[in-house]
């Protein structure tokens, strides 16, 4: 029997399991910060019971910094309560083979509580989920896409660490966006990459080069929001452990190198309804025809980026790649295929979709794509009116509202927001105001090289 790729039902996981074609199921969940973390569990102790029953974790780990460390002063988990556990329920739709990793498969998990069983609430899966059902209660379907781009870079992740991340060397050495001679020098990655997430259930539109040396970006099909979110996590780890297994390193930081482009992570939303796509219409708003749902959902959106920007924008990091002439987006509006515009509206009829092109290549994506649909419900729900469509260049169009210029500020507005605590819940926004906090003093505590060359000598 050959090995069954892509999306195996549990009974023909089982049947592969018996043939010895997969020994080993990775049980796995989404933390903070959108990394994959879990247990690699026996395959027949996985169809056993773990398919069933599932498995624990620390709940510590919805607590921890990018280190690992235990971080004090979150209500949910700390060590007066003696960091008990959380339960893993294996989703089932998610079970896949692992094509990059040997006789692997994967399940991804939502947290619960061990007692009571009722969902995490921190848990980035289900915040995503809890916005996807309030879509559902209005007859919505919440369809996403992102796209995702990463520097290469011809050094090792141990030689890179070794380094301190300075002086690598790019995979490429000019400008490559849509350049094909360049993109062939990185194909031997990105081909690898493209045909391991093809196999395993993640259907893949095309890569390309981007507007940096080594820069690329792989697109992966449009789907359902959750899906989506799970495609997108999956298409990170696949990334970096076949860079790994290439003698590559790869990163996903917003803002690698100050000379370089930014790394983005666009976001394009759609709803469906009965009819079809819910943003179509016979209405003319400037230069889109589109339905009143199409408006206020921009228009929400739109309202709620700054006390939502740390779901967009989650580290120090993320605030550089806002630069003028940098394809990044510094300001509040949108246009029709318009790349300076923080919202590019595209397509028409039942293409008709919103792009936000302000999330980084650092974000979240539970988190990003739980934000967007929270915000547009709300300009739904309230018939929230976007401005008038912005025709030209943005970045010199200095009347128009600015997405916010840090961390620091951005987490002020979330800690601040109203609408955050109606839509996510006050112990969501506790929980990531502490989270974000945290984020933010550890790099108020650290001193840079850039400290070091402006002041060592000449102060």
């Amino acid at each position: 029997m050959a090995v069954k790729t892509g999306m195996p039902t549990f009974e023909e996981l089982t049947r592969m399991v018996q043939d010895g074609l997969i020994d080993t199921v990775q049980v796995v969940f989404p933390d903070l910060y959108g990394r994959l973390l879990g247990k690699r569990m026996d395959a027949g102790y996985f169809l056993e019971h773990a398919a069933d029953k599932g498995t624990h974790a620390c709940n510590y780990l919805l607590t921890a910094d990018m280190e690992m460390e235990p971080v004090p002063g979150y209500e949910f988990a700390n060590w007066d309560k003696g960091y008990g556990d959380f339960h893993l329920v294996p989703d089932l739709d998610t079970l896949r083979v692992v094509s990059w990793l040997e006789r692997t498969a994967l399940v991804i998990c939502d947290l619960a509580d061990v007692k009571d069983h009722r969902p995490i609430d921190p848990a980035p899966r289900s915040i995503l989920q809890k916005q996807i059902e309030a879509a559902a209660s209005r007859g919505l379907q919440v369809m996403a896409g992102s796209e995702l781009e990463y520097f290469i870079f011809r050094d090792t992740y141990s030689e890179a660490s070794r380094k301190n991340y300075s002086g690598l060397e790019p995979a490429g050495w000019y400008l490559e966006d849509y350049h094909m001679l360049q993109g062939t020098r990185e194909e031997d990655l990105n081909r690898a990459v493209r045909l391991h997430l093809k196999h395993s259930g993640i259907p893949v539109e095309c890569s390309k080069g981007e507007w940096g040396r080594g820069q690329h970006e792989i697109n992966i099909r449009y789907c359902d929001a959750l899906s989506m979110a799970d495609r997108h996590t999956l298409y990170k780890q696949c990334m970096k452990e076949v860079a790994d297994q290439l003698g590559y390193s790869v990163t996903f930081m917003a803002k690698v190198d100050a000379d370089q482009a930014g790394s983005s992570s666009h976001i394009h939303l759609s709803l469906l309804d009965a009819g079809g796509n819910a943003f179509q219409g016979k209405e003319q708003f400037g230069p889109v025809r589109c339905s009143p749902a199409f408006r206020w959902f921009l228009g929400g959106w739109m309202a709620h980026v700054p006390e939502l920007m740390v779901f967009y924008a989650p580290t120090v990091n993320s605030y550089k790649r806002f630069q003028a002439a940098s394809w990044a987006p510094t300001r509040i509006a949108w246009s029709y295929d318009n790349r300076t515009a923080g919202f590019r509206v595209v397509g028409q009829g039942q293409s008709l979709r919103i792009e936000c092109r302000i999330p980084g290549a650092d974000c979240n994506p539970y988190l990003a794509i739980a934000a967007a649909i929270a915000s547009g419900l709300d300009g739904i729900a309230r018939r929230i009116e976007p401005p008038a469509a912005f025709e030209g260049d943005l970045y010199v169009a200095e009347n128009l509202p600015r997405v916010p210029a840090s961390l620091q500020e951005a987490r002020r507005l979330f800690e601040s927001s109203g609408f955050v605590k109606s839509a996510l819940g006050e112990n969501v926004l506790r929980h990531y105001a502490r989270f974000y906090q945290v984020e933010q003093q550890a790099f108020d505590r650290a001193v840079t090289d850039w400290e070091r060359q402006r002041y060592f000598e000449r102060i």
